[in-house]
């Protein structure tokens, strides 16, 4: 079955109930939520179209919302709460279990502990 660009253009939004536009042809003023994540904002509302492309990993064709980018705000300030709450995360996944030890990078989970601890050295106190 060959895979036509005519496929994916539905601009009234007939076959797939809303407006979709292939990959690259979407209008102006509309942008998926990485690219406003990329301008620094942050979608409101619903998405009012999509971008749909077809993949070799998928039989099925791939899709993106898309969001106007007039609607689009900047996102919300942390709290002093969720930025303590973040740190106290990331020190977690910093620290050894065993020895801990607190790192600068986050330890393989696949390991459970730092690599010197998987590999059976002790740290010197």
């Amino acid at each position: 079955m060959a895979r036509r660009l005519a496929d994916l253009w539905d601009p009234e939004g007939e076959r797939h109930d809303v407006p979709t536009y292939p990959w690259g042809l979407a209008p102006e003023g509309l942008a998926t939520r990485a690219q406003l994540v990329a301008l620094g904002l942050r979608p409101r509302g619903e998405a009012v179209a999509q971008v749909m492309w077809h993949s070799r990993k998928s039989p099925a064709p791939r899709f993106a919302r898309l969001y106007p980018v007039s609607a689009a705000t900047p996102p919300r300030s942390r709290t002093p709460g969720q930025v303590a709450s973040l740190e106290a995360a990331h020190r977690a996944r910093r620290t050894c279990p065993e020895c801990r030890r607190c790192y600068p990078y986050r330890l393989p989970t696949s390991l459970g502990t730092c690599p010197p601890c998987a590999d059976g050295f002790t740290a010197a106190a």
